[in-house]
């Protein structure tokens, strides 16, 4: 008999909130309520030592916004850290970081505990970077308002890999990404034709070898198009 395998992910934000809704629907929801994945929110002001909870401050040497400042923030991950036995991963949610691609995702499900640092304003000073150490990650060349959209992106990806999330895990596999550089084939329901346009017949035959080919053909098209595949 296998043991049941469970993800914790522990999010370190200014804004715990914003992950109410998220947290309570679909897939993600369904894998919380059976115990697959464990989602903990703490608030990084709860670690601020100033009265107004205040965190950030303005840049030395000047400039626009303000900075995260290095006391609360790295209070908070070490408090957190020593939440349970395992210190988890520390990953810091930034611009700079390593791009989230799909084998990246596959390095993170091996890890039992997540901890994600999201920023705000004008980013982390970066003696919590020095200090932690973190793994940092990037999920694209834009800029987000900042970390908690990212760290829902990272839940969301990681946790698609869990073993009894999905309900075929076969999906995991096919999907697009799965293998670097691939693009999952086109999918088709009911009904045959709409507005004009008609299924591929190569999936309606019950051919089961020709639609394998089919797909794979079409993945290879789109996974790199300039190679004419048809």
């Amino acid at each position: 008999m296998t043991t049941r395998r469970t993800i914790r992910f522990d999010v370190l934000t200014l804004f715990p909130d914003l992950f109410q809704g998220f947290l309570d629907q679909s897939l993600l929801k369904i894998a919380r309520d059976a115990g697959i994945v464990d989602v903990r929110l703490w608030n990084i002001r709860d670690w601020s030592l100033d009265k107004h909870k205040r965190v950030d401050d303005r840049p030395y040497g000047g400039g626009p916004g303000m900075v995260l400042m290095a006391d609360p923030v790295v209070d908070c991950v070490e408090a957190v850290q020593r939440e349970a036995a395992e210190p988890g991963l520390l990953i810091m949610l930034t611009p700079t970081g390593r791009r989230l691609t799909q084998p990246v995702v596959q390095e993170l499900v091996q890890h039992s505990r997540l901890l994600l640092l999201c920023g705000r304003y004008e980013g982390f000073d970066d003696r919590i970077r020095q200090v932690l150490k973190p793994m940092e990650i990037s999920v694209g060349d834009f800029v987000c308002n900042g970390g908690e959209v990212p760290a829902m992106l990272v839940i969301e990806s990681t946790m698609r890999l869990i073993p009894g999330v999905l309900g075929d895990a076969a999906s995991a596999v096919d999907e697009s990404h799965s293998e670097a550089g691939r693009l999952e084939y086109p999918h088709y329901t009911k009904p045959r034709e709409y507005r004009g346009l008609k299924v591929p017949e190569v999936l309606l035959n019950g051919n089961h070898k020709a639609i394998e080919n089919w797909r794979q053909n079409q993945s290879n098209e789109r996974s790199h198009p300039e190679s004419g595949a048809n």
